[in-house]
């Protein structure tokens, strides 16, 4: 009973309507405000302000909303653990990266663990670390590879490896074939197409040239990778991006710094206390092995 109620309020929760929250879960709009009416009287509180035009929590619904979401979590970690194949047979396991990584990092780390465990399925998903770790914390996905520092605090995280950035420029550009290291004034000269300032590599930087007092002439900023590596290729433009990847771009050529960007250390993400299948350990031994 109690179970049945906690989804009805949440499920009202988050539509802030009554129809549509008994659309989601197909009963009728009179039946679920029965059930929220016996709830509220069993908790002996209104939880739903309903006087305006928006179903809105009073503060006690506010209150009851985060012990309900909790209590959830908590019993599909109970079902899950329930239905865990042990034996990694099959399975599934969600991950999510920051895009830098899907150029260097996903393709062999992927392979990898399939190579192991062929009949887990993977959900491999690209997003900004504030994402990653806010799906972590609503348990919406099992693992995340991002950088520190984690910006939530019921996050557990691993430093698995550190990752150095490099200036990068087309094997057509002039410095395509300097072996000498740029100077703080050559790299501030340059014109650069740079990941936009929500990415975690735009922060660091950011943080490096604030550090050094230096600023960058930055013509082109976008979120995506691939339009980053393609207009570099093609054109005289210069990015910073992680070293890994002018390994992989035979069109790209990392030009040394004389003052390097430092490294920063690449971290597995988890909820913290949370249950983890099958899959997820196996994962995370993966990547932790021989550390």
């Amino acid at each position: 009973m109690l179970l049945r109620y906690i989804r009805y309020f949440l499920a009202v929760a988050e539509q802030e309507n009554f129809t549509r929250a008994a659309e989601r879960l197909h009963i009728s709009q009179p039946t679920l405000s029965q059930q929220i009416r016996q709830l509220e009287t069993l908790l002996d509180t209104p939880l739903f302000d309903r006087s305006g035009r928006k179903i809105q929590l009073t503060d006690a619904g506010k209150v009851w909303e985060r012990y309900a979401r909790q209590a959830i979590r908590e019993l599909d970690d109970g079902m899950r653990a329930i239905h865990d194949v042990e034996d990694l047979h099959r399975g599934f396991l969600s991950l999510a990266i920051t895009p830098t990584f899907t150029t260097y990092l996903a393709a062999p780390l992927v392979q990898r663990f399939h190579e192991r465990y062929p009949g887990i399925r993977i959900n491999l998903t690209e997003m900004m670390q504030s994402e990653i770790e806010k799906q972590i914390g609503e348990d919406k996905i099992d693992l995340g590879i991002a950088f520190t520092p984690a910006q939530f605090t019921d996050l557990d995280t691993t430093v698995i490896f550190q990752e150095e950035l490099a200036v990068m420029v087309g094997k057509h550009h002039p410095l395509a074939q300097r072996a000498q290291p740029l100077s703080l004034e050559d790299f501030s000269q340059l014109s650069f197409i740079l990941l936009s300032d929500g990415f975690a590599t735009r922060q660091h930087i950011n943080d490096y040239c604030s550090r050094h007092h230096i600023g960058l002439r930055v013509v082109i900023e976008t979120n995506a990778m691939n339009a980053v590596e393609e207009i570099v290729s093609n054109s005289l433009l210069a990015t910073i991006l992680p070293e890994p990847v002018a390994a992989q771009r035979q069109q790209l050529v990392a030009v040394p710094l004389a003052i390097p960007l430092p490294g920063r250390d690449v971290i597995l993400m988890q909820r913290r206390n949370g249950w983890h299948s099958a899959a997820t350990r196996a994962f995370i031994h993966l990547m932790t092995e021989g550390k």
